[in-house]
């Protein structure tokens, strides 16, 4: 035991060693332990070690425990081919395209399972006339696996049976230094898949890391290439952006990198307007503001406070030129939607609670008679009015209104009277005319006569 002890105190400091051409770093240097990888994740790396297979952590999840910070998910990478994942695991499915990967269900959490991937040559590699991959799904080895990734920061292999981590590209050193740097030629890189350009500024504003030198400049000379993307993938990459707790930084980032042209056309415009900039910049302080609480966030909601300032541009105009208000309204909602999917390809599923949160703020103004109580009977009706917060606290409209709706839908029904305003003149519907009588004819008598006895 006193052995044990003086060994403790008088060991050498742990150094670094190597396996093939990765740095093998222990423990005692990154001080990731294993009861910090969750519990599907050690499900499957110890489940496929057991069946002979290697296994490891990979990725964001091994970068942000070296942080300190908690991973929203884990994935693995594994020199087991999908099939005989699936066959490991009975929860699991087989999903993708481009290149298969295996989701193995535990509970609640679900854990990307997937192959290592080869280097692909340049006459054997599907492209398009830009050069982005189109197929991605040839097998290989972890050191060409950590080759294929985008960036250093990502390209770490964590095993929890030896809390090990395998680095092949100075990535943990990079880590701690707090730089993002491409694997590779940027260029290249950036020619097979365009998106790792927005990439590198969401991860960059997320975690506080500087872009490599020849990373960023790689972007400035490539950032055509993502007119070429499919907009679903660029729609993924932007709810990332949008939902990642730092999407102000990332807007902010995107305008010094001036990417933000392609990915959101009329965002540009929108910050152009100084009302319009300081009403998106509250949505997204808003927004970050709940993820950091892990309160619910809707992706509609941030799409309408995105958009709104157009929506009200365009009805502007449209009153303008004689249209009724409601209708104008309609009519700028779906011109402004439909100039915004020609670019980036919001699902429909948003459309529906997009306008009802627009419509909802015509009818907040209307504070007479029953109508308050109708607009508090919508479903929509918190969002509409965490909406009219927003354009309160911008100065787009009078705190007043805000304060007013605050109060009364917390109101008791004798308060709530007294609140209401009184009705204009045209405010009042109209009565109905009762339908005058036919004129009777002059051989019938005005009442029927009885029956004599």
């Amino acid at each position: 035991m006193i052995r044990k002890f003086l060994k403790r105190v008088f060991r050498k400091p742990a150094k670094t060693k190597t396996a093939g051409n990765a740095q093998v770093i222990p423990f005692e240097l990154h001080g990731v332990a294993r009861e910090q990888i969750s519990y599907g994740a050690k499900k499957v790396t110890d489940g496929l070690q057991a069946a002979g297979y290697q296994a490891y952590v990979v990725g964001g999840a091994v970068r942000d425990l070296l942080l300190e910070r908690t991973p929203k998910d884990f994935d693995v990478a594994t020199d087991a081919t999908p099939e005989e994942v699936r066959r490991v695991f009975r929860r699991s499915r087989i999903i993708g395209r481009r290149f298969q990967i295996v989701h193995a269900m535990f509970g609640e959490e679900v854990v990307e399972v997937s192959t290592f991937r080869s280097m692909i040559e340049a006459e054997d590699a599907q492209t398009d006339e830009h050069g982005r991959l189109l197929r991605d799904n040839q097998f290989g080895d972890q050191e060409q696996d950590a080759a294929r990734r985008d960036f250093t920061a990502n390209a770490l292999f964590y095993d929890p049976s030896t809390q090990e981590i395998y680095d092949y590209h100075n990535g943990y050193a990079d880590t701690r230094k707090h730089l993002l740097r491409m694997i590779g030629d940027p260029l290249v890189r950036y020619r097979e898949d365009p998106v790792r350009m927005v990439r590198a500024v969401r991860l960059s504003a997320k975690l506080g890391f500087r872009l490599d030198t020849a990373t960023a400049a790689g972007i400035g000379a490539m950032k055509g290439l993502l007119d070429n993307v499919p907009q679903s993938r660029l729609l993924d990459e932007v709810l990332k952006m949008l939902l990642s707790g730092h999407s102000v930084e990332c807007i902010q980032q995107l305008r010094k990198m001036d990417l933000h042209h392609g990915l959101l056309p009329l965002l540009d415009v929108i910050l152009e307007q100084p009302m319009g900039e300081k009403f998106v910049m509250l949505a997204l302080r808003n927004t970050d503001e709940r993820i950091s609480q892990d309160k619910t966030v809707s992706p509609a909601f941030l799409f309408a406070a995105l958009l709104w300032h157009e929506v009200l541009a365009a009805w502007n105009i449209r009153v303008q030129q004689g249209e009724r208000p409601v209708g104008a309204m309609h009519a700028a909602m779906d011109e402004v939607l439909t100039r915004q999917k020609a670019q980036l390809a919001i699902p429909h599923r948003h459309d529906a609670v997009m306008k009802e949160i627009w419509l909802l703020q015509q009818r907040f103004e209307q504070r007479a008679g029953q109508r308050p109580f109708r607009l508090l009977e919508q479903p929509r009706f918190r969002a509409g009015f965490d909406f009219l917060l927003l354009r309160c606290a911008s100065g787009e409209v009078d705190d007043e209104l805000g304060l007013w709706w605050d109060e009364f839908q917390d109101a008791s029904a004798e308060r709530q009277a007294e609140m209401l305003q009184p009705e204009q003149a045209g405010d009042k519907k109209r009565r109905r005319r009762k339908p005058r009588k036919k004129p009777e004819a002059a051989n019938e008598p005005a009442v029927a006569s009885e029956p004599t006895a």
